[in-house]
């Protein structure tokens, strides 16, 4: 059940501190809460409780703002409630009345609070706010002066910058190696003393495992700095074996008088992500290859995929691939999947989407080379959107300066974009995504993009207020300086004055 809020942009000076005082209307956390249009998107959040019974949820204000909390500050889950608990800001950032010394809500429930906000309705959110930032007096002044000048230099009416990339979000889990067997051979141990245990006439001995003997195989390789093929070979097809003879086990077990329903669902969940890891392993082990379609490289995440990036620090990375679009500083999720991609088939409906959004082609889309294809190339020059990079075909041996300075303005251009990757992998959870549910590693991918975004409107309206704090001092300075000039130039009788 969701009782939906009437009132929740209350201002500051309302909140009720315990030793009075009020709330500093210039916080970075009360500035945030009065750009989220909270009441817009509530309505669609309150949609998903359909049941009119049990307790009344969490508001979607106070949802959205502990995720927003929890990747802002780069805290746990715990961590983000005790910030929480202890800072009034955060309290009044998430729609608190007044402080309180008491959690809010236990840690466990921002695992539903990702499951409730999914990834379409926060990239909703990071459309909106940027929508509105770009449509304010300000962005629509500087808009109309650039738009002019453009305009006095060329009929087309193309405007903007488009920068277009793609990059990974790698997942928190260890390197498949021969350690995926070793969790795969104890996962079915377990299932097999727990199947084993459900018996109603124990007629028949236990089945034997061999598991001390295993763990003492996977040690000895385990353990070594450097492996070479052969060991490893060796050691793979003994876990594989010891797998084998267990999945034969539970099967007997079955046919002596046990059921599949003894086991959890997560224990059952478990059993058939082992014997697909069991068959594509052998597989790859029969045929000596190294790669296999849908390979499942962690048992607690089967839905995380091998992603070929061909980086210089690493070749391949696991976890979601996704394609991004930038413009005006702001960073937008486009596409997002598990399996790996080719972005440059992502190039026109992200154009597209950046007409819709602003009403206009952009005047040029600044990307890599993988992007500019001929058709991507060909469906550009239709719209009159200039593609950066060099053409197709052979270089020509002489350049213009012209061409030399346009061709390195676009890689400044198109570095900006790389600057948001870095920023989000260094600074925010991007570079490691600690959810583990698929469709909560997702919302978490789009909220730091969301905060992101946030962020740079939070410095720009902080780089605003400089300017015109100078501005306003230099005015002044420039009376005192012209008052100075005037006092010294009638103490030495330069300037007469009537009696």
């Amino acid at each position: 059940m969701y009782r939906k809020v009437q009132k929740q942009d209350t201002p500051p000076e309302s909140f009720e501190l315990p030793f009075g005082g009020k709330l500093a209307s210039d916080n970075r956390w009360v500035v945030l809460a009065k750009i989220i249009p909270w009441s817009e998107f509530e309505s669609e959040y309150a949609a998903r409780f359909t049941e009119e019974i049990g307790a009344p949820a969490k508001t979607f204000r106070m949802a959205l703002g502990a995720l927003i909390i929890k990747e802002k500050l780069g805290t746990s889950d715990r961590e983000t409630v005790e910030q929480i608990r202890e800072n009034p800001y955060l309290q009044y950032f998430i729609g608190m009345s007044a402080y309180s010394n008491k959690p809010p809500f236990d840690p466990s429930m921002l695992v539903h609070f990702r499951e409730r906000i999914d990834m379409n309705l926060v990239n909703k959110i990071n459309q909106e706010i940027v929508k509105k930032v770009l449509e304010s007096k300000e962005e629509v002044e500087v808009k109309s002066k650039k738009s002019e000048v453009e305009d006095s230099k060329s009929e087309s009416t193309n405007r903007g910058q488009l920068i277009l990339d793609a990059s990974c979000a790698p997942a928190d889990i260890s390197y498949p190696d021969l350690g995926l067997l070793n969790q795969a051979r104890k996962q079915t141990e377990t299932i097999i003393d727990t199947l084993y245990n459900s018996l109603l006439v124990k007629n028949i001995n236990k089945p034997r495992t061999y598991r001390k003997r295993a763990r003492k195989d996977y040690l000895a390789v385990a353990k070594k700095r450097k492996v070479n093929f052969k060991e490893r070979r060796k050691a793979i097809k003994k876990q594989l074996q010891y797998i084998k003879r267990n999945l034969a086990h539970i099967q007997q077990l079955i046919l002596d008088g046990t059921s599949l329903l003894k086991l959890s669902n997560r224990q059952y969940k478990m059993l058939l992500v082992v014997a697909e890891v069991d068959r594509q392993q052998l597989w790859l082990y029969e045929n000596k290859k190294r790669s296999i379609e849908d390979r499942i490289v962690s048992l607690s995440q089967p839905h995380i995929r091998p992603i070929v990036r061909g980086k210089a620090r690493a070749e391949v990375e696991f976890g979601a691939k996704f394609s991004v679009s930038c413009f005006d500083g702001y960073v937008f999720l486009e596409h997002i999947s598990w399996d790996n991609f080719n972005e440059s088939g992502d190039l026109k409906s992200q154009v597209e989407a950046y007409k819709n959004y602003t009403g206009y082609y952009p005047e040029s889309v600044h990307v890599d080379k993988i992007y500019r294809t001929r058709e991507n190339r060909t469906w550009c020059q239709k719209r009159g959107i200039r593609m950066s990079g060099s053409p197709l075909g052979r270089p020509p041996k002489n350049v213009c300066p012209e061409k030399k300075k346009q061709a390195a303005d676009d890689e400044l251009i198109r570095n900006s974009i790389e600057g948001k990757f870095g920023q989000g992998k260094r600074r925010f959870s991007l570079g490691r995504v600690m959810a583990k549910l698929p469709h909560t590693s997702l919302t978490s991918i789009a909220l730091t993009f969301l905060v992101m975004n946030l962020s740079t409107l939070l410095l720009r309206l902080f780089c605003r207020f400089l300017c015109q704090f100078f501005k306003i001092t230099s005015f002044f300075a420039s009376l005192i300086n012209e008052s100075n000039v005037l006092i010294n130039c009638r103490q030495q009788k330069l300037i007469f004055t009537p009696a």
